[in-house]
């Protein structure tokens, strides 16, 4: 899943980042709001984690020009200030939710995954399996056959990816945007390779070799039972 993080001090949005994508989140920073606007015009994200302090443009500020282009992404307001003024503020200028600082990593994540869990007015499902193959977002955990799976976070994030869109086939290009950041530049060939190991260590687990299908001219899908939670 994609996260864009609106921090305008560098310190703290690298390491944020940093443990974010430990998570096996794929992270995009802006430290600064018309740089965060130009990502929100240009990339789709699954959630946004924005800052109300900002040099340029206020996080409420900016949190109401998006969701005044029917920008329907999560946002989770990450600020110092706790008076139930400022929460109010941030809340009828669309957030979804508000997080003090300083705050603990833990209560971070687990309101990231209630903010993904609700997007899009459906619950995501807490576990995704199809057969034998099961894949636990609040763990990270994959297994097949109950055995686990050392994947690694692009593998983790390719799997991720396919098992919550069913059969629904990624191209190259579309499977870049959402497991790449602006940071990782790569190609075409990247993916394929990605590919490639991921089918490998599925194959080695005891899965089917086709598990992931290549649709010719088109892209990859998972092949075989429909998904479910």
């Amino acid at each position: 899943m994609k996260i864009l993080l609106v921090e305008d001090d560098e310190r703290i949005a690298d390491a944020l980042a940093e443990d974010l994508t430990d998570q096996n989140y794929v992270i995009d920073v802006a430290y600064e709001g018309g740089s965060a606007w130009d990502l929100v015009e240009a990339y789709t994200y699954d959630l946004i984690l924005l800052d109300v302090m900002l040099p340029d443009m206020d996080g409420v500020s900016l949190c109401r020009k998006i969701r005044s282009q029917n920008c329907i992404t999560p946002i989770l307001m990450l600020t110092a200030r706790d008076t139930v003024g400022d929460r109010v503020l941030g809340l009828d200028a669309g957030a979804d939710d508000y997080l003090i600082k300083p705050f603990d990593l833990t209560e971070l994540l687990a309101r990231i995954r209630s903010l993904l869990r609700r997007s899009g007015g459906a619950a995501l499902p807490t576990v995704y399996e199809l057969g034998e193959l099961r894949l636990d977002p609040s763990s990270c955990e994959v297994s097949y056959r109950e055995k686990l799976l050392a994947l690694t976070p692009k593998e983790y994030g390719l799997l991720e990816l396919f098992l919550r869109n069913g059969r629904r086939v990624f191209s190259s290009s579309q499977i870049l945007e959402r497991l790449w950041s602006l940071e990782e530049p790569p190609t075409e060939e990247t993916v394929r390779t990605h590919i490639k190991g991921l089918r490998h260590k599925l194959r080695a687990a005891g899965a089917p070799p086709d598990l992931i299908e290549t649709v010719h001219g088109l892209g990859y899908r998972l092949k075989g039972l429909e998904v479910g939670a």
